[in-house]
């Protein structure tokens, strides 16, 4: 009986230290600039920082989600693959430059019909935000709220946008570009002794989609967090101005 006293009071103590940790960040994040105005309720931290998010996510799908999103903008583009590029140059001295722009051009436009299928996922990650979430990215400077989505739905990103991409490379009849340049390269070295090569285009655009989309969130986010003009809202503009 005694021993189960002592547990009891033990996972107490600890609840309450708990407790106290989050009780003194939340103050430290509501006094470190009370000249800025009112201090920050925990609610209105967190929902500042859901409204960031769900701002942000949803402006970085509308930049990428449309045609020439990923296609037109340099910093997200999907190049030929890197595991293939051998087989680029070996279309480009066969004179099929054509097909090579095409086919690079077909990858972008599957990571654009991807993404689309990003905005929901994000949504629930954000619902389902914690308290502690909500501290830690807002003291976690730039980049912690897109890793902190990273970590939520990397994977549920992954296996939503892969039926996609296979869905609208066939619906751009993506190996009719790939299959000639593929067969070109694996005859010459098959000739030559090269090693033959078959990537999985529809992974590979995959993963890239979803690199580039966090990309363009993690601008967003910094952005809110640096730019005061990006503080659409009061309630951003509150949160934001406080930290």
């Amino acid at each position: 009986m005694k021993l189960l006293f002592i547990s009891i009071i033990s996972l107490f103590i600890a609840q309450c230290s708990k407790y106290q940790e989050l009780l003194s960040i939340a103050n430290q994040v509501a006094t470190s600039n009370p000249s800025s105005g009112p201090s920050l309720s925990n609610d209105e931290v967190i929902s500042g920082l859901k409204e960031a998010l769900q701002i942000g996510i949803k402006n970085a799908v509308n930049q990428c989600g449309v045609v020439d999103g990923f296609l037109s903008n340099s910093e997200i583009r999907l190049p030929f693959p890197e595991d293939a590029l051998k087989v680029k140059e070996k279309a480009m001295q066969l004179g099929m430059n054509g097909q090579v722009e095409k086919f690079e051009m077909t990858l972008n436009r599957a990571a654009e019909e991807a993404v689309k299928e990003a905005l929901p996922i994000f949504t629930q990650a954000i619902l389902n935000m914690s308290i502690q979430d909500g501290f830690a990215i807002l003291k976690g400077g730039n980049d912690a709220a897109t890793n902190f989505l990273k970590n939520q739905t990397s994977q549920e990103l992954f296996d939503a946008f892969l039926p996609k991409v296979k869905d609208a490379t066939s619906k751009v009849n993506l190996t009719a570009y790939w299959t000639p340049l593929i067969n070109k390269y694996n005859a010459a070295v098959a000739i030559t002794g090269g090693q033959k090569i078959n990537p999985d285009l529809n992974e590979y655009v995959t993963n890239r989609a979803i690199e580039g989309l966090f990309t363009l969130v993690k601008k967003e986010e910094n952005n809110i967090r640096q730019n005061p003009a990006a503080r659409v809202t009061n309630l951003l503009a509150k949160v934001f101005g406080a930290i």
